[in-house]
């Protein structure tokens, strides 16, 4: 009998479309990072801007495995762009962060030359 009911339950969760579903929350949390990161400067620093590439160049190969109905690819795929937008968007922030540092630092240094 448990056989039985085990084998009914595979069944039911084939039919009910038991693959993945298409990773929308993922797709649009990693356009939004991405659109982000570039908001923010990312093509001010070389590093960020390769992070933002890779991390776009994953969202559109993550669009065409949905299209190919490779939902759990994209979902994968979705997982690393995600990651690479929100490091690119970090260290876009750390360039400006570092970038308005040195120009204090330079104010200091000329207030104290002509002191």
């Amino acid at each position: 009998m448990r056989i039985v009911t085990g084998a009914v339950l595979v069944a039911l969760l084939a039919a009910c479309g038991g693959g993945m579903q298409v990773p929308t929350e993922r797709l649009a949390s990693a356009d939004a990072a991405a659109r982000s990161a570039k908001e923010v400067g990312a093509d001010k620093s070389p590093t960020a801007q390769l992070y933002l590439k890779m991390a776009n160049d994953g969202i559109e190969a993550a669009r065409q495995a949905i299209k190919d109905g490779e939902n759990e690819r994209a979902d994968d795929l979705l997982i690393r762009a995600n990651a690479d937008a929100e490091l690119s968007l970090s260290l876009a922030k750390e360039a400006a962060t570092r970038a308005s540092a040195d120009e204090a630092l330079a104010k200091i240094r000329t207030m104290k030359g002509g002191k």
